[in-house]
């Protein structure tokens, strides 16, 4: 901080360590780190308010790679330990970094739990559909039927929509974008950052080595028009080259429309991220290709009070009430006995 108060201007050199970044040469990771530096000094933190959580992984190295305060732990955690962070310093900037194997399978519990209790914390989850750390077995969000390592016939489980799961868990904030649109990955970040409570993000990471191509129909930019939909909050779902297409409701179902011919933007789905309300941000969730363009942007983003706020409030009201206490007294406090 500066003698008159006001902080240091940041720029994206000032988060970059000293650490050799240690991901194969163009997997997608490096497109994440990228916007996450680009946007960390336009917040106004300082930043050694900052801190990275992760778990094990490839995306577990980013607390290596970001010039702040960083907590490398153990497998599936990460938002436990978070978490834990927050409660004791609600002060900080706390975010996660995770993927779809650490993230959803071995450490699911984990990351349910700080989402339902709307701890502030940002989670960008990296989701390449493989486990590529321990070299190209099925993870949680693998399609139906993928051949890999550890499943030579295909397998035989249904993949994990993590976006459902998030709203399932009532998540106050839900976005989805990919690697291959950096721009598109800088806003969402930003939104997430400046989101008060769980802002949950999902990132479609290709992983060149073991799955590369997952998401070849969303990340080339000539098909990308055709099979992506971007939310944006108060406008009509509309999507394709010439942007003649839409969505739009029949029934309880979503339909594909062609613009033209007496169907208008007055008759789609327009869409409202502030809806408490989450059947249409599950409605979106569901949207996969091929059937349907998939939805890329802000599904959800409601305001509800935060975990730690809560928790704050209740030990401030306790500690006036009862005083600082002492932890020798807890020790001693209640039932006890000596064995001989």
């Amino acid at each position: 901080m500066h003698t008159d108060g006001s902080l240091p201007v940041l720029t994206a050199k000032d988060f970059t360590t000293d650490q050799d970044v240690r991901w194969c040469p163009g997997c997608g990771d490096y497109s994440i780190l990228a916007q996450v530096k680009k946007v960390l000094p336009t917040l106004g933190i300082p930043r050694e308010k900052f801190v990275f959580v992760s778990g094990i992984g490839c995306s577990s190295r980013f607390p290596y790679y970001v010039e702040t305060y960083g907590v490398h732990s153990i497998h599936g955690r990460a938002p436990a330990v978070a978490t834990g962070i927050k409660a004791a310093r609600p002060d900080l900037s706390v975010w996660v970094a995770t993927g779809d194997g650490d993230g959803l399978s071995i450490g699911g519990n984990h990351l349910i739990h700080a989402i339902r209790r709307n701890v502030d914390m940002k989670i960008l989850l990296f989701n390449n559909r493989i486990y590529g750390l321990t070299k190209g077995q099925y993870s949680p969000t693998s399609e139906l039927g993928k051949k890999t390592k550890s499943s030579p016939f295909g397998t035989v489980d249904l993949p994990l929509n993590p976006i459902t799961l998030s709203i399932g868990a009532e998540a106050t904030f839900i976005a989805r974008t990919l690697d291959a649109d950096p721009k598109h990955m800088e806003y969402v970040i930003r939104r997430a950052a400046e989101h008060k409570g769980a802002a949950f993000m999902e990132i479609y990471q290709n992983c060149n080595v073991f799955n590369d191509g997952a998401f070849e129909y969303a990340t080339v930019k000539d098909m990308r028009p055709d099979t992506t939909l971007y939310l944006e909050h108060g406008k009509p779902m509309i999507f394709g080259k010439n942007r003649d297409k839409g969505i739009r409701l029949n029934g309880l179902s979503p339909e594909i429309v062609q613009l033209g011919n007496g169907i208008t933007e007055d008759d789609l789905l327009f869409h409202d991220e502030k809806m408490e309300e989450p059947t249409l941000a599950m409605m979106l969730a569901r949207m996969r290709h091929p059937e349907f363009p998939e939805p890329m942007g802000v599904f959800r983003a409601v305001s509800h009070p935060t975990f730690d706020d809560l928790l704050t409030k209740q030990v401030d009201a306790a500690t006036a009430k009862l005083g600082r206490g002492r932890l020798a007294d807890l020790y001693d406090d209640g039932e006890t006995w000596t064995v001989e």
